[in-house]
């Protein structure tokens, strides 16, 4: 007897854009790990990387495995998991309504949304920039995201391909481009080296700090970069400098 292909979209109900809970909702109802990995087109590695992370985030494992049975066994939702998703969609359609309310009242005109969205989540993380991403190269042993800051400045992350699945990224994605202060070196000149970002812009603010003078640079979209320069290295306000960060450091997030 032929078996029934079940309709997904349907049975999971409300949907997000955040591949890690759709993973939770897929163990729900398949009751296996793997079935939840293929229904949302990641592989198994990458559906154990979102529980991990959602588990470590709440504080709790939301995930338990099943033994035994015809099937052989399987996962299903702690009931700690099955709360997560109801707050996750509580959390989400709370969001919604909030950005329709702003969006009728004309008062998100001229502001980057998506990128305000995550001034609920702090981090230690000073650089925050608003990017698009512009290109996917899957190539390599991690792929490489090539990031438009603008027409003409671009940042390349690298991340694992289980964490690119995960995000969900495409070409014309709205995403911020996220990196520590002390992963971000500044001087007057910095040689073209294979692989490393180099952004240019202008001084507009020293300061102090212990890994040497602290610099912000402000880039051609008047966006401000934040790193250290050697303290044998003079830079003065308005001077043009070049900020340089490796691809590893740089960390992409999504709103939700």
């Amino acid at each position: 007897m032929k078996q029934a292909m079940i309709d997904y979209e349907e049975v999971l109900g409300m949907r997000t854009l955040d591949k890690r809970l759709e993973v939770l909702r897929a163990i729900r109802l398949a009751g296996s790990i793997s079935e939840a990995a293929r229904i949302n087109s990641v592989s198994y590695k990458a559906a154990w990387q979102a529980i991990e992370t959602l588990s470590n985030l709440a504080g709790v494992s939301l995930v338990e495995k099943v033994v035994g049975g015809s099937g052989g066994g399987g996962a299903r939702l702690t009931a700690e998991g099955a709360r997560v998703l109801e707050v996750a969609d509580a959390l989400n359609r709370s969001r919604e309504q909030a950005l329709a309310t702003i969006e009728q009242l004309g008062k998100g005109a001229g502001l980057n949304l998506p990128g305000l969205a995550s001034v609920g989540f702090r981090t230690s993380m000073r650089n925050q920039l608003p990017c698009t991403v512009e290109n996917i190269d899957r190539k390599h042993a991690a792929a490489q995201i090539l990031l438009a800051i603008s027409e003409a400045q671009t940042l390349t992350a690298r991340v694992t391909h289980e964490s690119l699945e995960l995000l969900h990224l495409s070409p014309g994605q709205k995403v911020i481009a996220m990196c520590k202060a002390t992963a971000v070196t500044i001087a007057p000149t910095i040689v073209a080296m294979q692989g490393v970002n180099l952004l240019k812009g202008k001084v507009i603010r020293r300061g102090k700090g212990g890994s040497g003078p602290e610099i912000s640079l402000q880039l051609d979209t008047g966006l401000a970069l934040v790193g250290f320069t050697d303290h044998q290295t003079s830079l003065k306000l308005r001077q043009s400098a070049t900020a340089a960060i490796e691809p590893n450091a740089v960390v992409i997030a999504v709103a939700a």
